[in-house]
């Protein structure tokens, strides 16, 4: 449905979109994800035709856009701000893109009624914008986005504007319209647990060039750099080198502050000086003092601190436990209901092997 093929954007000196390339299938739903200035608008305004490539194509269902403006694109847009008519009641809104296009004045009704139903506003049809809520705005938004059956859909910092409630609410509700008109989706967040809720696929980016693409569990799980580990999710970092083989295909590796740990073996050309990554829910806290099961195991990794940092947030507990070597780990726990541990507490912590994550020390960082 959609390529982009080594496209570049620069303003002045700097490339906002430096040799970018992906394609999108029919009816996917991908995200672009990076912090600001990373260049996923500037491209999502080079596929809208806001902006003009220096070099490069953008081909949409096989048509290339070169020279093609925006309106000939068949492309639907929702705006952060969402771009409401504020004279205009929701249901004007909504028509407004197939009056525009000289769609059979007959078939708009039939149109806006349906997309009231599955944006579940109706009977807010005569309201204009500044009698709605924001989540309210924002699927008005979305209905007018949808409204001229548009072949590739375009989003940008869809739900950035709402509350933290309001967000995970209606990111439920997006994705649920989305999937029910199966429209092919662009998203452009830097919210990374709104990109890997929302999309089957991520992009990452960074500097106007793609760090890392796949599915929302490979970029978590597997992340290529330090910057792409960093970006999608908390992380606990460990610089040093490999050391020799320890059995059961796992590595002895040492941190230049002194700890050594168990890796399981990383991907193949990681080499020298390297940086291993731990998330912080994949740590146990162990405080009473019995390590029978993982101690003496070849796959698992047993240090010991003490508590110096405890927060209840919620659904979950954040502990920070300083090693003896002074090294700060962050893990985080489920608050099943006990108190949180106190402050000063020594304890262990353990996490497999496995869930050591091994980049290049020489990688990008935040």
């Amino acid at each position: 449905m959609l390529e982009l093929r080594h496209v570049v954007k620069r303003f002045g000196d700097v490339a906002a979109v430096d040799d970018v390339s992906f394609a999108v299938r029919p009816g996917q739903i991908i995200s672009l994800l990076g912090p600001s200035g990373c260049g996923k608008t500037t491209t999502l305004r080079l596929i809208a035709g806001f902006e003009i490539p220096d070099h490069g194509q953008i081909v949409i269902d096989g048509v290339d856009m070169r020279g093609r403006r925006p309106y000939e694109r068949n492309v639907g847009l929702l705006f952060q701000d969402y771009a409401l008519f504020p004279h205009m009641t929701v249901e004007q809104n909504i028509a407004y893109g197939p009056r525009y296009r000289g769609t059979d004045a007959k078939a708009i009704p039939g149109r806006v009624s349906e997309l009231l139903a599955l944006t579940r506003l109706t009977g807010l049809e005569k309201r204009r914008p500044g009698q709605l809520s924001g989540g309210q705005q924002q699927r008005v938004a979305l209905a007018r986005a949808l409204a001229t059956n548009p072949k590739l859909i375009l989003l940008d910092e869809p739900l950035s504007a709402l509350d933290a409630k309001l967000r995970l609410e209606l990111r439920i509700e997006l994705k649920e319209i989305l999937s029910t008109v199966r429209a092919t989706t662009i998203v452009v967040t830097h919210d990374q647990e709104e990109a890997m809720s929302l999309a089957e696929h991520v992009i990452v980016m960074h500097q106007g060039q793609i760090m890392q693409e796949g599915s929302p569990a490979e970029i978590y799980a597997r992340p290529a750099t330090k910057f792409v580990a960093e970006f999608v999710g908390r992380s606990n970092w460990f610089l040093g080198q490999f050391g020799g083989e320890l059995g059961n295909g796992t590595l002895e590796f040492t941190s230049d502050d002194g700890t050594t740990l168990r890796l399981a073996r990383p991907p193949a050309g990681i080499v020298g000086k390297v940086e291993v990554c731990v998330r912080p829910e994949r740590i146990v806290l162990n405080c009473d003092g019995n390590n029978t099961a993982v101690t003496g195991r070849s796959d698992v990794n047993v240090l010991e601190g003490r508590i110096v940092s405890t927060a209840l947030l919620g659904a979950f507990l954040h502990y920070v436990v300083q090693l003896s070597n002074g090294h700060r780990i962050l893990l985080i726990d489920k608050n099943m209901g006990e108190p949180p541990k106190p402050e000063g507490k020594s304890v262990s912590i353990h996490f497999a092997a496995a869930d050591c994550i091994v980049v290049p020390a020489e990688s990008r960082s935040v």
